[in-house]
């Protein structure tokens, strides 16, 4: 069951990160981001990268969020109480 939640969890998540990525490096070049006003040096690629799996990350902790939020009080506390005996 955990492995089907998580990915319930990353599939989407994945699908919008890969949208997000298109949408902002449709309009940002990733040669002209800067760093504390200095160029970043990096390849397009190694930006490209990074920020989908910082997309990505938000997009699963948001989605994680979802679903803790979406169970019952009382899911909640029976799995406490079972890990506790």
């Amino acid at each position: 069951m955990l492995r089907e939640r998580l990915m319930w969890i990353a599939w989407p998540a994945f699908l919008m990160a890969a949208v997000l990525e298109f949408m902002v490096f449709a309009v940002l070049d990733p040669q002209a981001l800067t760093l504390f006003g200095e160029p970043s040096g990096w390849s397009r690629e190694g930006v490209y990268t990074v920020t989908f799996f910082i997309f990505w990350a938000v997009m699963m902790l948001s989605g994680a969020l979802t679903t803790l939020l979406s169970k019952s009080p009382f899911d909640v506390n029976r799995r406490q109480s079972r890990a506790l005996r």
